[in-house]
């Protein structure tokens, strides 16, 4: 069995269906992923995405039995069995750091999103987890106009979860290139605003370059003011900026690269003068 790394974020590393492991880099442990998008479908496609194989579309339907198997089974392994001594885990990083419901697209496209927020805090609630994990939401949040999505936000809210909202350019122009949403932008700030208003709510960032260059003068500027009227209306908890880690499986991706630890810091300077808390991985 492999080491696991901050680099390694497969989705089927521990032969599961909808559960897998991942060292987080950002939340600085064991992060126990949980995919519905078995399927490599997202309704958005980001540039640096590295789902292999990736198709447009929504999360298939959830077969719930399964899902409630792998997790106890998964959280038994790493509990009471040699998980952390298979994947060679460090002993400082042997900690359940959150439950990330992420995967290979977006979680909110699956049916019964809700009803999957309530089986997973069920069922991990059965089991006495000493470790101060998270409930964490991973999304581009575009389908929070919906219902169920927001009923599952709620749920969240009342676990002491949140919610890592991709926001990684603030212009028209910007989210065309960078993520392909179809989504438009009235709609898309009015789910921010929906989501922060329903769960903490995280932004996540992710700057790069595209054939050698990083965000422009404008679009940075654009960025710092929505942030600036979003936090006239909502609160948010922060932004999470960081650069690319891990190979894009897109067909951009020999055009992309990360940006320096110093621009990263630099914008996070930028910022923090909104009154925001700012996390950088580099």
């Amino acid at each position: 069995m492999g080491k696991l790394t901050t680099i390694d974020h497969s989705r089927d590393i521990a032969g599961l269906k909808y559960i897998y492991p991942v060292m987080s880099r950002r939340a600085g442990g064991l992060s126990i992923g949980i995919n519905f998008n078995t399927n490599n479908a997202c309704n958005w496609r980001c540039i640096y995405c590295q789902v292999p194989d990736l198709e447009r579309g929504s999360a298939p339907d959830i077969d719930f039995d399964l899902l409630k198997k792998e997790l106890h089974f998964f959280l038994n392994d790493v509990m009471k069995g040699a998980f952390y001594d298979r994947f060679k885990m460090p002993l400082e990083n042997r900690v359940i750091k959150d439950f990330a419901i992420s995967g290979n697209g977006e979680p909110t496209s699956v049916k019964d999103f809700d009803r999957a927020v309530s089986l997973i805090a069920e069922t991990i609630d059965r089991i006495n987890i000493k470790d101060p994990y998270q409930f964490v939401l991973i999304t581009n949040g575009s389908l929070i106009h919906k219902a169920q999505v927001q009923k599952g936000l709620a749920m969240l809210a009342q676990l002491q979860g949140r919610v890592w909202f991709k926001l990684d350019s603030a212009t028209e122009l910007g989210r065309k290139k960078i993520n392909d949403p179809g989504i438009s932008h009235e709609r898309y700030v009015g789910n921010l605003l929906l989501s922060a208003s329903l769960c903490p709510t995280w932004l996540q960032t992710c700057l790069l370059k595209i054939d050698g260059q990083s965000l422009d003068v404008k679009e940075r500027v654009t960025y710092l003011k929505l942030l600036e009227n979003i936090q006239d209306q909502v609160d948010l908890q922060g932004v999470m900026l960081y650069t690319l880690a891990r190979p894009s499986m897109q067909q951009e991706a020999t055009r992309l690269s990360k940006v320096t630890e110093q621009e990263l810091n630099d914008f996070a300077e930028k910022i923090r003068l909104l009154g925001l808390d700012v996390l950088v991985s580099a």
